[in-house]
């Protein structure tokens, strides 16, 4: 008698599935499926995800619903990535504000401070003063040049200029003595007048040194010692800045406001285990703290800080997708990351921001196999079919792995997902599989991207997905590795110049898309391999160590990767490098020999029936 099993497994970013006929004990797979997962993981919001993902493997295999004996989903972890700052919220300026303007054509070299001053208003001021002249987009270029010109003539120290239009170079053009010159200033209107400021343009290819530097603007506006910790935020703002101006304006113009970036509560399955580390310390010391109180209770943050809103709001989140109380909601496990989060700088004239430390976190909630019941529930009462729950997707993960051609027990697996990265043991056919369950995936790495460059989710995500590239001209580009590709037609005006993203299907180029943010490839790239490397390399290690029968990971000779993210172009090279240096012989899954590493839950809740 032969019966159709399916196994599906909902993940956080895709629904997968296979389809196979097992007759006299033999299991013969037919088809798979794959959608990406519609709602949060674990939740009802999965089950329209579910019916098309079966229904592609159905589809593929040629059978019908009624066929089906008996579907098996997975036991469902729900995680959520949030981020937390370090310190604030709002950068802290005390006595000051800035414009830490970066035009792409500031006017002029050099440095210029003195009081700010209406242009229209200079010929008529006390030649005893240095002045910075203020010019709004109603005065044309000639006539700035023109009035400039006649001031410096009449004995008048004009020692730099501050204009709304992209007018810099034209105007510096003009003049017979140079200055420095910031344009593009959009909001200049709020620029305050007869205040102490400072302008400082570099040379091309050139940052600013003075204006970057907390000792630099302390010297220009004679700071004391006090005064000078307040504008560290300034100095930070600008590092790495062509051009800047800062300028000193009357105590209570920007107020300071302060969220304490407040502590991480952790509880140990042992009660006496207890830490309490403040969001400040930064990651390592969090996840010291993690390995110590291992395995975990529960983790809460302080109310009222950064680390108490983040958590509560994943509390939140997952009670109105469970129906359940908050305080019912227990972290299984986080996962933080040191990263930077851009955060706009009060008393900004032109939407600056400052890189200001943050603390990433990737917190996972306790699976509920009552929850995950209820879900096998409602999909069989729509589907009138068997749907029970399978099994932990580590355990499940592993009987797949063990169908990838060339891998025999003893063997760990690592399924790197979307939203949780696990690992599973067997040292032996006869032994019991051990295996983890830990936050942080793909997710978290796109979050990490989004948040350092200030850029959208899905940018951040083709970002994390495809490598990068320069255009050099309309019919070349030159790729991250540094080969250079060359093309027969023209490429499209708007990537000129630009930083791109080489999107690809099936090894195919798809097209470039251009990257809206003023930062280097080789920064953009940095910045991607580092978010990859503090997620799946750190969580690669932690799982290991978690299901190595000595806690070694030395003692795990082969290791399969699986799951989604083990088909990205450069992770399970990270991995495999980091793992390498341990003895172990790692390398990507290929499940069933058709599937590659995607698959090997699903494949293991039909392996376990």
């Amino acid at each position: 008698m032969s019966k159709i099993i399916v196994g599906i497994d909902i993940g956080n970013a895709t629904t997968e599935t296979a389809l196979a006929r097992i007759e006299n004990s033999q299991t013969t797979f037919l088809s798979s499926g794959i959608v990406a997962t519609t709602g949060l993981k674990g939740t009802e919001d999965n089950i329209s995800g579910v019916f098309e993902s079966l229904k592609k493997a159905l589809d593929k295999a040629g059978l019908e619903l009624s066929q089906v004996s008996e579907i098996k989903i997975n036991e469902a972890a729900p995680v959520i990535g949030d981020v937390a700052m370090e310190t604030i919220t709002q950068t802290i300026i005390t006595e000051s504000t800035i414009i830490g303007h970066n035009p792409n054509t500031p006017g002029g070299l050099g440095i210029g401070s003195g009081v700010t001053i209406s242009l229209e208003d200079v010929l008529s001021a006390t030649t005893s003063q240095d002045y910075i002249v203020i010019i709004d987009k109603s005065i044309d270029f000639e006539e700035a040049a023109n009035i400039i010109n006649q001031a410096t003539n009449r004995g008048f120290s004009v020692k730099a200029a501050i204009v709304q239009k992209d007018d810099g170079v034209l105007i510096n053009n003009r003049l017979n003595t140079k200055i420095p010159i910031v344009d593009e200033v959009t909001f200049v209107e709020k620029v305050p007048i007869n205040m102490q400021a400072a302008v400082e343009v570099a040379a091309v290819g050139e940052v600013i040194s003075q204006l970057s530097n907390p000792y630099g603007i302390a010297s220009i506006f004679n700071l004391s010692p006090e005064e000078t910790k307040y504008i560290v935020p300034i100095a930070r703002a600008l590092i790495g800045n062509r051009s800047a101006v800062v300028i000193k304006t009357p105590k209570g113009d920007v107020t300071e406001r302060i969220i304490p970036a407040g502590h991480l509560q952790i509880q140990g399955e042992n009660p006496l285990i207890n830490f309490n580390v403040g969001i400040d310390k930064g990651a390592a010391e969090i996840m010291k703290a993690i390995e110590q109180a291992s395995p975990l209770e529960n983790v809460k943050g302080e109310p009222g800080t950064n680390a108490g809103g983040m958590l509560e709001r994943v509390r939140q989140v997952m009670a109105e997708l469970t129906n359940r109380v908050p305080s019912e909601i227990q972290i299984q496990d986080i996962l933080a990351v040191d990263t930077f989060n851009p955060q706009k700088v009060v008393g900004a004239l032109a939407g600056e921001f400052s890189m200001e430390s943050a603390v990433g976190i990737a917190a996972m909630v306790k699976s509920d196999k009552l929850q995950m019941e209820s879900l096998a529930k409602k999909i069989q009462e729509q589907l009138k079919t068997n749907v029970s729950v399978g099994g932990v997707e580590a355990d499940m993960a592993i009987l797949g792995a063990l169908t990838t051609p060339g891998v025999d027990v003893p063997v760990a697996i690592i399924d790197m997902g979307a939203g949780s990265t696990d690992a599973s043991i067997l040292t032996g056919k006869e032994k019991s599989v051990a295996s983890v369950h830990l936050a942080g995936a793909g997710n978290m790495v796109t979050l990490l991207i989004q948040t350092e460059l200030g850029v959208s989710a899905d940018l951040a995500e083709d970002i994390k997905k495809f490598p990068l590239a320069k255009v050099e001209s309309v019919f070349h580009v030159r790729h991250e590795d540094g080969t250079v590709q060359f093309f027969e037609e023209a490429l499209p005006p708007h990537v000129f110049a630009r930083t791109v993203i080489v999107r690809k299907d099936a090894g195919e180029l798809v097209g470039f898309v251009p990257i809206p943010v003023n930062i280097s490839l080789e920064k953009i790239k940095k910045i991607r391999r580092e978010a990859k490397t503090k997620v799946f390399v750190v969580n690669a290690l932690r799982a290991l160590r978690a299901v190595s029968p000595t806690g070694n990971i030395r003692d795990i000779d082969y290791v399969v990767l699986v799951g989604g993210s083990a088909l990205d172009f450069e992770i399970p090279q990270l991995v495999t490098d980091e793992l390498s240096r341990y003895g172990v012989v790692a390398g990507q899954g290929n499940i069933r020999a058709t599937e590659g590493p995607r698959n090997a839950v699903a494949t293991g809740l039909v392996l376990k029936s």
